[in-house]
């Protein structure tokens, strides 16, 4: 059963599939900074000098100034502000997979443009139809 595992875990694709979510997670991270550290901070700056982490909607009744002190109160809030930057994250990620799956595509091997229509004859290579006996050329049999 160890060997089988074994096997099972070297193939190619698990491996590929193991190097895919390893490098998807430092991708993502490196995503949020992006969204979180650069993005945002520009965004909130033309709309007011708004910080999109820090907005919520207090559902608890009782007054909080922050996210934070309502977080450390035990308050329940909508996060709004952090689900726009999931948001955002999530937007680039698939646009980032998009153009990659598109380039990936684009260099594939393009398959065979249907069957053959036509074979060359064995004995004069004259070409025939595909379905042809005889050849027209030679009369042999084919």
């Amino acid at each position: 059963m160890l060997k089988e595992f074994r096997d099972f875990a070297m193939r190619g694709n698990v491996l590929d599939m193991a190097i895919g979510v390893i490098i998807g997670a430092a991708f993502g991270k490196i995503v949020s900074s992006l969204v979180s550290d650069v993005l945002m901070p520009p965004l909130g700056l033309l709309l007011g000098h708004v910080d999109f982490s820090s907005l919520f909607i207090n559902l608890s009744g009782t007054p909080q100034p922050s996210l934070a002190a309502a977080k450390v109160a035990g308050a329940p809030t909508l996060n709004y502000g952090v689900f726009l930057q999931t948001v955002f994250d999530f937007i680039i990620i698939a646009f980032v997979i998009f153009l990659l799956v598109k380039q990936v595509n684009r260099f594939k091997k393009q398959p065979p443009a249907g069957s053959p229509t036509t074979k060359d004859c064995p004995h004069c290579l004259s070409t025939i139809p595909i379905n042809a006996s005889k050849c027209a050329h030679c009369t042999s049999a084919v």
